[in-house]
């Protein structure tokens, strides 16, 4: 009999063990199993853009491996450099369904004054790649490096018109100016920047603006097609292959800086512990599959994987040093 009892409790304790993740006190019972029914993935941008992508590849990648079996549908939540998404999560404390992605303008538009609202008014839950600044022109344009580019502003600040489509003092505005600042540019207030939404890409070809600050990942594919021209790109080594591949890094053409366009998964303020739990450990697994190797080749993402109490200490790091660019500028809010 005792042989009996104990095998009964060898049983009990492995199948507690194999169980998923369970939320206490919800459902008959007091326990719910987690996930159950369909998630809500958010872009908190238009369609196309880098988070837009980000996220649908993530739910992809999780679908394809298995590693989620609910419905993981994304829909697009765009505004004020997502802080409109931002302020809508505040609505939805401890809401267990919701998984946005979020970059560097989480902690731009605080800084800049377009919101209250930043990294300390969600969940972080890892952060997963690093994508990079490129800085594009048309296929005709008479800058053929970013140091024509540099060298040009050196001369006259307001010579050379950038775009981008985040608003000034976000992301793809201070991006062009940390490198410009490290190329030995002066006066960066008076550099003309102007935003465009979703359109820099169609400003630039049409000579509206002469170069566009954007993510690399963002027009990978009017790079390979030729109508655009890649000037630099913003990490400390060549990533991705083919075309992509040949675009030089700032730091090649002499300027000694790179900036790291980290993109990173986060629920709502508050957001269960059992919730919280799930997804860094299903995040940490979705990091090491071939599918997920393939989507960062084929994106020219770098691994950038974070979690917990290492993730946090990074989001504080950096805001200090957007601080820093946005304060020269005349554009820090606080």
């Amino acid at each position: 009999m005792k042989k009996i009892i104990v095998s009964l409790l060898v049983l009990a304790v492995c199948f507690a063990l194999a169980a998923p993740i369970l939320a206490e006190g919800q459902g008959e019972g007091g326990e719910v199993r987690y996930p159950k029914g369909a998630l809500d993935f958010v872009a908190p941008s238009g369609a196309g853009g880098g988070w837009d992508l980000t996220i649908r590849t993530v739910a992809k990648v999780l679908k394809d491996t298995g590693l989620v079996k609910v419905p993981m549908p994304v829909r697009n939540n765009p505004g004020a450099g997502g802080a409109v998404h931002l302020a809508s999560l505040q609505e939805k404390p401890k809401a267990d369904n919701i998984i946005t992605v979020y970059s560097p303008p989480l902690i731009l538009t605080k800084l800049s004054g377009s919101t209250d609202l930043n990294y300390e008014n969600v969940t972080p839950l890892a952060n997963l790649i690093a994508d990079y600044a490129v800085f594009v022109v048309k296929a005709d344009s008479k800058y053929n490096s970013i140091m024509d580019v540099m060298n040009a502003l050196k001369k006259d600040p307001k010579s050379v018109k950038i775009g981008g489509t985040s608003s000034a003092g976000s992301m793809d505005h201070i991006q062009f100016l940390i490198m410009a600042k490290a190329a030995g540019v002066k006066n960066l207030r008076q550099i003309d920047y102007v935003n465009f939404n979703d359109s820099g890409a169609a400003q630039v070809m049409g000579g509206h603006i002469d170069l566009f600050s954007t993510g690399l990942s963002e027009v990978r594919g009017l790079i390979e097609s030729g109508d655009l021209k890649a000037l630099a790109q913003t990490s400390d080594h060549r990533v991705g292959e083919g075309v992509v591949a040949a675009i030089p890094t700032c730091m090649e053409a002499g300027i000694p800086e790179t900036f790291v366009n980290w993109r990173g998964l986060f629920g709502p303020p508050e957001m269960p512990q059992y919730a919280v739990d799930f997804w860094v450990n299903t995040l940490n697994q979705m990091v090491k599959t071939e599918e997920w190797k393939q989507a960062k080749i084929k994106n020219g993402w770098d691994d950038y994987y974070m979690e917990g109490p290492e993730y946090l200490e990074f989001l504080k790091k950096v805001d200090q040093s957007y601080r820093g660019i946005l304060d020269e500028i005349g554009m820090l809010a606080d």
